[in-house]
């Protein structure tokens, strides 16, 4: 009656507090989606959860159910991360770098959940600041690069994790801050606060402003986001950060975010791997942890396309 699937997809409903994006993290339709939940509450003569409610409010079977997934689910993982050793590939090598800044947020739990489980793979991770990652991962001096800006090399294949909102931050008493949406034209009077990288990779020249054609008044680089943060709260300029990186922020009313442009501006965060790496079982494992503790920690992202 009862099947892993059901557990699945109440546990991605409670992290997503959605059923579009719920639908989407387990890559169904919200009709199918919507069917599944229907045919288990048929079939128990019980209701999950309250229809049409923000947040997703669950009655106490469902209730019941997210108890059992919370201890099946990582059971599940632990088993099939067992047998995958039983099968071979437990040892290997993980190199990564990161080309963003804001990612240690959530990647630093995704390696310590990993180097627990795959104690016989060598893992190093060096940021992707100071040289050029992809290049690298091609060349095979890494095994793995997060990047938001992918290229096409030959034989790398970019694996989507998931897809956020970039978002402005601004001081809480600028006169931005009283307007729905930026337009590009509301930075050329603005000092644009970035981190210390190259133009072509952040998104808020090349999508944004240049496509308008508008220069901010003045660009100035930090490398920390908390101290971008201090620099916005004080007047002294506004910055592009992803919306999970501004959430800490804004939701304690340090900051205020706009949405850029009226439709908003939306980047997808991607693995890029080699091909010949793809099938390996800790690389697997690797990424349905990455993508597990984004959803769980992360504010405001959604599931991505599929691999390109």
């Amino acid at each position: 009656m009862l099947e892993l699937r059901h557990l699945k997809t109440l546990h991605a409903l409670r992290e997503t507090d959605s059923l579009v994006e719920a639908a989407e993290r387990l890559h169904l339709t919200q009709s199918a989606l919507s069917h599944q939940f229907k045919e288990l509450e048929d079939r128990l003569g019980l209701q999950l959860f309250m229809r049409k409610t923000k947040p997703v409010r669950f009655t106490s079977a469902g209730l019941r159910l997210l108890q059992l997934a919370d201890v099946v689910l990582p059971q599940l993982r632990h088993a099939e991360r067992d047998l995958a050793r039983l099968a071979g590939g437990t040892a290997g090598r993980l190199h990564m770098a990161i080309e963003c800044h804001s990612c240690f947020q959530w990647l630093m739990p995704t390696i310590d959940q990993f180097r627990d489980a795959w104690p016989e793979v060598e893992l190093d991770l060096a940021s992707g600041f100071s040289f050029a990652p992809l290049p690298a991962l091609a060349r095979g001096d890494l095994d793995l690069v997060v990047t938001s800006d992918p290229i096409e090399l030959s034989g790398i294949t970019y694996v989507p994790l998931f897809t956020y909102e970039a978002l402005l931050a601004v001081a809480n008493q600028h006169p931005l801050a009283a307007r729905p949406f930026v337009r590009a034209e509301d930075l050329a009077s603005e000092t644009l606060i970035t981190y210390p990288v190259e133009r072509d990779r952040l998104d808020v020249f090349t999508r944004f402003l240049e496509p308008a054609d508008i220069e901010p008044a003045a660009v100035r680089t930090c490398e920390l986001t908390v101290m971008m943060m201090q620099l916005v709260a004080s007047g002294r300029g506004v910055c592009c950060l992803p919306n999970w990186a501004l959430h800490e922020y804004s939701s304690r009313g340090y900051v205020t975010a706009r949405r850029l442009g009226d439709k908003g501006l939306f980047a997808t965060l991607y693995a890029g791997i080699r091909a010949d790496m793809l099938d390996a079982p800790f690389m697997r494992d690797f990424l349905l942890t990455a993508k597990d503790t984004s959803f769980a920690t992360l504010e405001g992202v959604s599931a991505a396309a599929k691999a390109r």
